[in-house]
């Protein structure tokens, strides 16, 4: 059984997402999931339905997004008929695309959710999405990059009211292209990883007052 979710239909789940995860994102997603999907060998019955809902809830306030994502699928694609099985599979890969929160990704579908996701996140257009963030919070626009304390990241996370876009860039995007499951989707990340470099190297430069 295939269900059908259709674009206009699951556009409107996200009708309230702030410019960083909106629908733009998942279409993105979606995209380069369907790619990777077919060079690796993913079952698209699983993915696609994975891939629509897997940021559906963000926002609502209940600390764990991709929770609340797979909390809201269950519901519905059961609803809708498709086998336990199956929904456990979507659920799993919802679960499973976050960074730094459990469960890994198991499965290939999870894998390649977890992937396209993250590539969505580096290269041009995830420098896009780190500027975009800053701007809506009020951020700096820039920071030296010696002064980012990963190790304090990796312990404590993000520290609200001295995060700027570079500081997203060292403690996550420029370690992402390493982290990464299918082997198409490391050879995507390999070339947005070192437009990215270059870009905050320039930008380094620029601030310097280098012409």
């Amino acid at each position: 059984m295939t269900v059908q979710l259709s674009i206009d239909e699951v556009r409107r789940l996200y009708n309230q997402a702030d410019s960083v995860h909106d629908f733009d994102h998942i279409l993105r997603v979606l995209a380069l999931a369907e790619h990777i999907a077919q060079i690796e060998g993913a079952d698209w019955r699983i993915l696609r339905p994975a891939v629509l809902l897997h940021d559906w809830g963000r926002g609502a306030g209940t600390g764990n997004h991709a929770a609340e994502a797979a909390r809201r699928a269950e519901a519905l694609l059961l609803e809708r008929g498709l086998p336990p099985e199956r929904v456990a599979a979507v659920c799993h890969a919802i679960l499973a695309h976050r960074f730094r929160t459990p469960p890994q990704p198991q499965t290939l579908e999870a894998k390649v959710l977890f992937d396209a996701d993250k590539l969505d996140a580096i290269g041009a257009i995830g420098i896009a999405r780190a500027f975009a963030y800053g701007g809506a919070h009020n951020q700096r626009l820039w920071a030296p990059r010696q002064n980012v304390d990963v190790v304090r990241w990796e312990r404590e996370g993000d520290d609200a009211a001295n995060h700027t876009p570079v500081h997203e860039f060292v403690v996550k995007l420029a370690r992402i292209h390493t982290q990464l499951y299918t082997e198409e989707g490391r050879r995507i990340a390999a070339a947005r990883h070192r437009y990215m470099v270059q870009f905050f190297d320039r930008l380094d430069a620029e601030v310097r007052g280098e012409a």
